[in-house]
């Protein structure tokens, strides 16, 4: 028998035209808006004469505030128009159709001018407050796979060093700050290396016009060992700390590291220890660096265990510093994959929707904005260092709200006791007291 309090008696209509789905967009929108996000890209984004050519900065921040909403297509914008939801956006929604069109309009060329707005945008939050001025920062470079399926997108068609199909792009991301300072969509048959010393130059570049002058480090496995990564960081004055591919020749050089040079690391469970030695990487010619191993015992009954006595692991390094301390510092590249692991499943770079390059590379480069967005405004608004972007969008982001007026005044009506609304409400009035002296 029913109960007078069972669901189906309660009635739906979609007739409220003041109903605002995800609200809490106000809060990167109004940061976006400060920063001058929108202007950015009707200043520096050019298509020509192509059929998507207008109103470039509306079609951009539909797109980044849609992944921001966890939209991981072109189709899932159209949330964003529903009632008055683009009330909160500061621009004009655009629809799904029109954002295809405007995303087929990139070549390769167009998207580097994605590029541009990148940087700038760096600049300005990083004035705004979320930058480190004079203090160090660690940079991580890795490279990711974005599978695609079938054989009509161009540069994913072929298998991908882990026999996928997909792309492989490149990201440099600030360590402890999941910052993505630049990124650069590649095709799924690039090997990891595939352009990262210039790459890398640009990232460089980028970070000191943005205003970062303390030091920089950089760290990366064993995909980027190259003489072009070390030049490029050492041309830039950059600190590097690069895992080694393992050969015979370095086989050798480990095996005769003396055996009262080995140290335990003491926060390992068992059995494993480190030391260094010096080693002339890439080239008779090249300068000395430290070289600093790492060796665990495999797991007593494991197949290893049978072949080996110890498993390594090392890296090659300029940096000054204790091994012990260094070595730690190296392992921790391995939270790079968490801002990965963000951009794909909190801002929709799992999927790349279109079979053109030059639009799945606009694609990339707008999501990493979004991503960006999220990172800032739990910094600038929350005072929260780093935050995961699912977790940003289900306490502040996704509340559904009512836009009213009165007196000519809007007001954004949010529900009663929602447990992070005092949070929100210092958040917002902390970007909107952001300001940023554009020249």
């Amino acid at each position: 028998m029913r109960s007078s309090h069972s669901l189906d008696a309660i009635g739906v209509t979609f007739d409220d035209e003041h109903a605002v789905a995800n609200a809490g967009l106000i809060l990167p929108a109004t940061l976006a808006q400060h920063l001058g996000l929108r202007s950015l890209f009707d200043d520096h984004v050019d298509l020509g004469d192509a059929a998507g050519h207008a109103n470039v900065g509306a079609k951009a921040m539909t797109l980044i505030h849609s992944a921001l909403a966890d939209g991981d297509s072109i189709d899932d914008a159209d949330a964003l128009r529903a009632g008055s939801s683009s009330a909160v956006l500061g621009h004009a929604v655009s629809a799904p159709s029109t954002l295809g069109t405007f995303l087929r309009s990139f070549t390769w060329g167009h998207a580097r001018q994605l590029d541009k707005v990148s940087g700038l945008l760096l600049a300005r939050a990083f004035a705004a407050g979320a930058g480190p001025g004079d203090g160090p920062i660690t940079v991580d470079m890795d490279s990711s796979i974005c599978e695609t399926y079938g054989l009509q997108k161009q540069g994913g068609k072929k298998f991908t060093y882990n026999h996928v199909r997909g792309y492989h792009p490149l990201f440099a991301v600030i360590a402890g700050t999941g910052d993505v300072v630049h990124c650069r969509q590649r095709g799924g048959n690039a090997y990891s290396g595939r352009g990262a010393g210039g790459f890398l130059t640009e990232t460089f570049n980028r970070l000191r016009a943005a205003g970062a002058s303390g030091a920089i480090t950089l760290r990366a496995d064993s995909g980027f060992y190259s003489a072009a990564v070390a030049a490029a960081c050492r041309k830039a004055g950059v600190r590097f700390s690069i895992t080694v591919k393992l050969n015979k020749a370095l086989h050798k050089v480990i095996a005769q590291i003396p055996d009262d040079a080995w140290a335990p690391i003491p926060y390992f469970l068992d059995g494993a220890d480190v030391a260094e030695t010096t080693y002339r990487p890439f080239g008779k010619k090249a300068p000395l660096v430290r070289l600093i191993v790492r060796r665990v015992k495999p797991t007593p009954g494991s197949q290893l265990a049978l072949l080996v006595d110890y498993a390594f692991h090392a890296f090659v390094t300029d940096r000054d510093g204790e091994t012990i301390a260094l070595e730690a510092d190296h392992r921790a590249h391995a939270v790079v994959e968490n801002t990965i692991r963000d951009l794909k499943y909190g801002v929709g770079l799992n999927h790349m929707p279109s079979g053109r390059f030059g639009a799945n590379a606009a694609w990339l480069a707008l999501g990493v904005m979004a991503h960006n967005l999220a990172r800032w405004t739990s910094r600038l608004g929350l005072g929260v260092t780093l935050i995961a972007t699912d977790t940003l969008r289900r306490r502040y982001l996704a509340m559904p709200g009512r836009l009213t007026h009165s007196a000519r005044k809007p007001t954004l009506h949010l529900p009663e006791r929602w447990p992070w609304a005092g949070r929100f409400e210092t958040a917002l009035a902390n970007l909107r007291s952001v300001v940023v002296l554009v020249t």
